[in-house]
């Protein structure tokens, strides 16, 4: 990626990116969406942000790391936990959000939106 000095910021950063499902290149392979880090006055890094789509994966993956078994076997109480903090973060302003997650917690699209519904209504 970059010089030995760079070496410490990059190895920092390393997980953030991969919990992102971001890529990190070269800075001067970098293209107009990327975002480059800079490093004791230098660029160091680049890193290329995966899609939102892509993104809604990773957050339903590390979800299940989180509770240690696939979202589909949680209680309905947990899954509707699932689908408030989803929503926070903007899960379902993505395409095909609310099918993704129904298909994540093994429940259908109608299921997703009385959570939500729920959630909005008090």
């Amino acid at each position: 990626m970059s010089g030995a000095a760079d070496e410490p910021f990059i190895t920092a950063v390393k997980p953030l990116v991969d919990a992102m499902g971001g890529e990190m290149l070269p800075p001067d392979e970098a293209g107009p969406d990327d975002v480059v880090l800079s490093w004791q006055g230098s660029e160091a890094v680049a890193v290329r942000l995966p899609q939102l789509a892509d993104s809604l994966d990773h957050i339903l993956a590390a979800m299940e790391r989180k509770r240690g078994k696939p979202l589909a076997d949680l209680d309905r109480k947990a899954k509707q936990e699932v689908v408030r903090i989803l929503e926070a973060r903007g899960a379902f302003s993505v395409r095909h959000g609310v099918e993704t997650v129904a298909s994540a917690l093994g429940v259908s699209r109608f299921t997703v939106y009385n959570y939500l519904n729920r959630e909005k209504g008090g």
